[in-house]
């Protein structure tokens, strides 16, 4: 498991911009691996990464229509900025 983990194949090469999205409440993927492997990212590298965190959310992102569709736009913005298309 170890050769194909995120965090421990983390090296100095020019990574894409990442936005990792968590959930403090997620039972599968607990938020402090994402942050673990940003921290390690940004240790390691030079480039552009983002860590959201939802605080009210569980695994499949937030609950309701209306909240989906938030962090949907959120993260369909992030790309476009990254793009220069915002």
């Amino acid at each position: 498991m170890k050769s194909y983990t995120p965090y421990e194949n983390v090296s100095a090469v020019d990574y894409p911009p990442i936005l990792a999205v968590t959930s403090l409440n997620d039972t599968r993927v607990l938020y402090h691996e994402p942050a673990k492997w940003i921290a390690r990212l940004r240790a390691t590298t030079s480039g552009t990464y983002l860590l959201k965190t939802e605080m009210g959310a569980g695994h499949g992102g937030p609950s309701g229509r209306y909240d989906s569709w938030k962090e949907e736009a959120f993260v369909a913005s992030w790309v476009l900025d990254r793009l220069d298309r915002a």
